[in-house]
């Protein structure tokens, strides 16, 4: 067998092998703003300001649908992780097919979707008249290549679930290099306005999602669902279909706070526009190493639930969310001691307020970014659990409490931006508070797993029957020599 990139997250000290697997992972979510700036920048230098305008617009109303698809193909690929951490081959391949199928329909939803209400969404939002028709146009591409976007995320988080999330740091580096020569190609030269841009982006991500296939087919063919694995991963959707789309709908759900709360920063004026622009580009930073944390964590849990190494589970959460909060600490006291330097990377001139604004969101932000690294541990550990309902209504609880501090906070109370800044903590930590009981919960489910006074049966989500715990005992990665062979320590 050829050497194989999977990695076996069952065996080794947990904190040393979760944050081997983030580095990658950070990486990778540099890389996706990436896509964003060279959207951006190759529109509005060759377009002019309208066409910038354009594509920025449409940026949160993309967001709730397209967005669904981030959350939902990193549920999707759950189940797979935990059938490797079980060792079941044959459960790995059944998970994938079902979880390319569930997708595949998801993309059909997201198309049908993005382009019956695309512009009444836009209309929604009070677009202007001048750039309406841009919008309408760049909006109209990236909602009819969904099916690129939804495959090329499904993709890197499958490949993620066995262990490997190098590869698909690649495959992201390369579409983004593609993405950037064919935006300026078709944009520019070929004169297909803001549309090229979107246009760029889905043969980038067409190509990559050859590429990364093929890659596949011959680095994991182990891995490699046949057509019977299809046939069976029909009647198996429900699988991925439970683990995946609550995720989803969780983004969405998110990405609607963020609508309420950007309507509401644009009352009070252009400085605090230019101060959240500001503050949310840097909080951003800090947001990137806690997330990504969040999703190796999800893969992790999931490999030693299906492996049966609950104690590894219950240490790993522990010891990352320590590491968690001093990271978040760490950033938030960097950013209040440099902010005046910060800002001045954004703009030459700042105002005095631009600047007060900013110093207000990093004094109250540097005291509850422990909130949100906890937050991203246990909702992901939750998640890799396969109990996805409480993280969805978490994400409920975020949004009412970031509408809070945008309506009730900034407006009825009258405190203005400091309410604005308020809003986004307060969200965390309701999320937080929810995901962690539901965590402690499922902890004392793990204790009682490991002293064998009860059996696992499909509480966690997944719903393997007995057979097939059998089945997945006789390929545990601690007694099978083959599973060995290539895997990473």
């Amino acid at each position: 067998m050829q050497e194989s990139t999977l990695r076996n997250l069952t065996v080794g000290p947990p904190t040393r092998l979760i944050l081997m697997f983030s580095i990658p992972l950070l990486l990778g979510n540099l890389f996706q703003q990436f896509y964003v700036f060279v959207d951006s920048a190759v529109v509005g230098r060759i377009i002019g300001q309208d066409g910038l305008a354009a594509v920025g617009l449409t940026g949160r109303m993309v967001f709730l649908i397209i967005g669904f698809s981030w959350g939902a193909t990193a549920g999707f690929a759950i189940p797979v992780a935990k059938a490797f951490g079980a060792g079941d081959f044959a459960q790995v391949k059944r998970n994938i097919a079902s979880s390319a199928i569930v997708a595949s329909f998801m993309s059909i939803a997201i198309t049908a979707a993005g382009l019956y209400w695309g512009d009444a969404l836009l209309r929604l939002i009070n677009t202007p008249a001048a750039l309406f028709e841009m919008a309408s146009e760049y909006q109209a591409v990236m909602f009819g290549t969904a099916v690129f976007t939804v495959g090329f995320n499904w993709l890197a988080a499958t490949i993620r679930a066995l262990g490997d999330s190098k590869t698909p740091l690649i495959f992201l580096i390369v579409s983004n290099l593609l993405n950037a020569a064919l935006s300026f190609a078709m944009v520019g030269p070929l004169g297909m306005g803001v549309a090229g841009s979107a246009w760029g982006t889905a043969v980038a991500q067409l190509l990559t999602i050859v590429a990364c296939l093929w890659y596949a087919r011959r680095k994991m063919p182990e891995m490699f669902p046949a057509l019977n694995d299809f046939k069976a991963g029909f009647h198996e959707m429900w699988i991925p279909a439970r683990a995946g789309l609550p995720m989803g709908f969780q983004m969405s759900v998110i990405g609607l706070g963020t609508v309420i709360l950007g309507a509401a920063i644009n009352n009070l004026g252009t400085d605090a526009v230019a101060a959240s622009t500001v503050a949310g580009r840097l909080e951003g930073l800090t947001m990137a190493p806690l997330n990504t944390f969040g999703v190796a964590m999800a893969t992790y849990v999931a490999q030693n639930l299906g492996a049966k190494a609950y104690a590894r589970i219950r240490a790993g959460v522990f010891r990352m969310t320590i590491v968690a909060v001093v990271v978040a600490f760490t950033l938030g006291t960097l950013q209040l001691v440099f902010v005046d330097a910060l800002v001045r990377l954004f703009t030459s001139d700042p105002s005095d307020l631009v600047i007060s604004y900013v110093h207000t969101h990093f004094q109250i932000s540097l005291f509850m970014y422990f909130t949100l690294g906890i937050l991203f541990i246990v909702r992901n550990t939750v998640q890799g659990l396969g109990a996805a309902i409480i993280p969805t209504i978490a994400g409920f609880v975020e949004l009412g409490l970031r509408s809070a501090g945008a309506i009730v906070l900034a407006g009825s109370l009258g405190l203005g931006w400091v309410g604005i800044v308020w809003a986004n903590p307060l969200a965390w930590a309701g999320a937080m508070v929810m995901c962690s009981i539901s965590y402690l919960i499922h902890r004392k489910r793990l204790l009682k797993l490991e002293r064998g006074e009860i059996t696992e049966d499909g509480a966690f989500g997944f719903g393997h029957n007995d057979d097939e715990a059998t089945t997945a005992s006789s390929f545990h990665p601690h007694r099978s020599a083959k599973f060995e062979v290539g895997l990473a320590s």
